[in-house]
């Protein structure tokens, strides 16, 4: 399929199976009803290529809460539409405006104390991609905010990740890490982490004590598959050195892609966080993904605010890994208080630039969904 024209009918919404056809360059969905009213702004102004991705990735696995939220202010917009008249088509442009996604990026020229890691040689054969960038302004205190952003990190993993064969994602409490940070190999019977919700121990040590608990989960449960770290220790297999982040005490912070340390933990409180994204396949796949992570964050951010949850307790033991500066320009809402992405440079052992993120070229990806303020 190249070419789709159905517009002027009386579609309500369009099947995310459209996005799987590659050969689609031409669509023309005006003049529906559709209602999810942000794609039918999108349809009436973005190129097909948008369409496709908004439907990629935000056209899927909407839970039933999503669901009913969305039929919420759908009713809460036609009530206020009979109340005003003629003034429902603008009530629906400003709705759709507030759904935005906002994300500042803060350059390095413009950061006075610069997170940069450094990596060694030893990596180029053993682990040899990092992406790396500054997170802040993320609210995970109120209600399940913590809980969903770590089931999203699970999803990602899963997914786009391809259960971390393709890539790793770590997140970290920037306020915890001490840098500059080192990315390197060290050798198993070398290499400890305290592993999160554990004591410290040796990587050779963790990976044997994981092997046996995946073994007894198979005899308890009487399946031939495993769950948790687990699923990932044969990415290790046949390793002489394993990859770690270090950080300026000389501490592991992150042992991909098993695991992050218990020192960089994210909790409740957590406001400003560090993402790092690791593989063996390739540098763009490290983008991507750290892509679609900062998309999934601002999204879960939305979430939080629009939802006016109460804030939980501050002891959250189940976890992975300020005010934010705006122009006044920008005249947005405090809901649309955009996160800001700070750029980490990796640089080799003599200083030499490896890579940036997030470059003019980066968050491209996404760019139908987020709105990027460089």
């Amino acid at each position: 399929l190249q070419s789709l024209d159905v517009a002027n009918n009386q579609l309500r919404e369009l099947p995310a199976a459209l996005a799987d056809c590659p050969r689609l360059k031409e669509a023309n969905f005006r003049g529906n009803q559709l209602k999810d009213k942000r794609l039918e702004k999108m349809v009436n102004g973005c190129q097909t290529k948008a369409i496709l991705e908004y439907l990629r990735a935000g056209g899927r696995g909407k839970g039933k809460a999503e669901s009913a939220r969305e039929e919420a202010r759908k009713k809460k917009r036609e009530k206020q539409q009979k109340k005003d008249g003629g003034d429902g088509e603008q009530d629906e442009l400003e709705e759709a405006n507030k759904l935005l996604l906002l994300v500042k990026v803060l350059h390095i020229s413009e950061n006075p104390a610069p997170l940069v890691v450094k990596a060694s040689p030893g990596v180029k054969d053993v682990r040899p991609f990092i992406v790396c960038c500054v997170l802040k302004g993320v609210n995970l205190k109120p209600g399940n905010a913590l809980k969903r952003f770590l089931s999203a990190q699970t999803k990602l993993h899963d997914d786009i990740c391809e259960k971390r064969t393709a890539a790793t994602i770590a997140t970290h409490d920037l306020q915890l890490i001490k840098g500059p940070l080192l990315y390197d190999v060290q050798p198993p019977d070398e290499l400890k982490i305290t592993p999160l919700g554990r004591k410290e121990i040796g990587a050779k040590d963790l990976l044997r004590q994981l092997q046996l608990e995946a073994e007894e989960q198979r005899k308890q449960k009487k399946r031939q598959n495993v769950s948790g770290l687990h699923k990932y220790l044969q990415l290790l297999d046949g390793k002489d050195n394993y990859p770690c982040l270090v950080d300026a005490e000389g501490v592991v912070i992150s042992f991909p892609p098993i695991t992050n340390s218990e020192k960089t933990k994210i909790r409740k409180h957590t406001r400003d966080l560090f993402l790092e994204v690791t593989s063996d396949t390739s540098l763009q796949i490290c983008k991507d993904v750290m892509d679609t992570l900062i998309l999934k964050i601002a999204e879960l951010n939305r979430l939080t605010l629009e939802n006016k949850e109460d804030s939980g307790s501050d002891n959250e033991s189940d976890a992975l890994c300020g005010p934010v500066d705006l122009n006044p320009s920008q005249n947005v809402q405090p809901m649309n208080l955009p996160l800001v992405v700070e750029q980490v440079r990796v640089v080799d052992t003599d200083g030499n630039l490896k890579v940036l993120y997030p470059s003019k070229t980066d968050l491209t990806t996404v760019s139908s969904l987020l709105t990027v303020i460089r």
